[in-house]
C-alpha cells in the first residue's frame, strides 16, 4: 500500500462542524455501542463526515469525529490514512473517477480506460482537473469482474465500458445528467450479451420439455409433481459368505 497523507495545510479548512441532520444521525450511531465501545463507530461516521465535505476527508474532520467518541487524535488518523475509502486530498466536485485496475478489468481494456481519465482530467491520479469538476484515481478490485472493466464513481459503478462510453458517462456527470448506473452495453445486471438464458421466468428456470406453466411466486400453492423422496440408487448387494467357512451349506 502506498503511503497516504494529508492534505497539505494551504488546502484544509480550519473549521468542520456536522450539519444539525448529520450530527444527529451521528449521535445515533453512537447509540449503537455499549459504552467504553463508542470507538466502534468512528468508520461510519468519519464516511458521513466525507460525504459532507463534498468527497473527501479534512483534517479538521477527522479531529471533530475524534473528539466526539473521545478517542486520541492519532487513532482516528490511523483510521482515516489505513482506509483507501476515505479520500485525503480534494476531490473532483463533480466526480471522483475510481477506475479498476486489477486483472479481469486490465485484461479487458481498464488500461485504455486509464488512458481516458489521464487526458480528459489529469496526467497523474489524485489531482484535480482545470475546472475543479473531476479527479481519478486506480483502485483495486471493486467487485464486479463479471462486467469488466468498470469504474465506480461515488457510490455507483459503471461497468462494461470502453473509451468512448467512459467519455459519455463523463459527459453526463459534467452536464449534471449522470447515466444510469450499471452495464453500458445494453447488457443485463451480469447476464450473458445474448441475454439471459435462466430464471427467465419469474424466478425459476421453467424447462421447456417439462413445464407445468408460469414459475411459482411464494404466495403460490406448490405444483404436483415427481415424489420428492424417490431414490435413485442401486439395489444393495447379498451378504457375501463367511469367508472363514470351510464347507458352506
Amino acid at each position: 500500500m502506498s503511503v497516504r497523507r494529508l492534505a497539505p495545510k494551504e488546502l484544509q479548512p480550519e473549521s468542520f462542524a456536522f450539519t444539525a441532520e448529520n450530527l444527529a444521525w451521528a449521535q445515533k450511531e453512537i447509540t449503537k455501542y455499549p459504552p467504553g465501545r463508542q470507538f466502534s463507530a468512528v468508520i461510519a461516521i468519519m464516511w458521513r463526515a466525507q460525504e459532507q465535505c463534498g468527497g473527501w476527508l479534512p483534517e479538521a474532520a477527522i479531529r471533530t469525529v475524534a473528539d466526539m467518541l473521545q478517542m486520541p487524535h492519532i487513532r482516528a488518523l490511523e483510521v482515516a490514512t489505513f482506509y483507501t475509502m476515505f479520500q485525503l486530498n480534494p476531490v473532483g466536485k463533480k466526480a471522483h473517477v475510481q477506475v479498476c485496475g486489477t486483472t479481469p478489468c486490465r485484461l479487458r481494456g481498464a488500461g485504455e480506460l486509464i488512458e481516458v481519465c489521464k487526458n480528459r482530467i489529469h496526467h497523474d491520479p489524485f489531482h484535480l482537473s482545470a475546472d475543479g469538476d473531476f479527479s481519478w484515481e486506480e483502485v483495486e478490485c471493486a467487485g464486479a469482474c463479471v462486467n469488466a472493466p468498470m469504474v465506480q464513481i461515488w457510490k455507483d459503478t459503471y461497468e462494461d465500458l470502453t473509451p468512448e462510453t467512459l467519455n459519455k458517462v463523463l459527459d453526463g456527470f459534467a452536464s449534471g445528467n449522470p447515466p444510469t448506473p450499471g452495464p453500458q452495453n445494453g447488457r443485463q445486471h451480469a447476464a450473458p450479451m445474448t441475454g439471459p438464458t435462466t430464471l427467465k421466468s419469474g424466478g425459476i428456470n421453467v424447462s421447456p420439455v417439462d413445464s407445468n406453466g408460469p414459475a411459482l411466486t411464494d404466495n403460490d400453492a406448490k405444483r404436483a409433481g415427481a415424489a420428492a423422496n424417490v431414490q435413485e440408487r442401486p439395489a444393495p448387494k447379498p451378504p457375501a459368505a463367511d469367508a472363514t467357512e470351510k464347507n458352506p451349506p
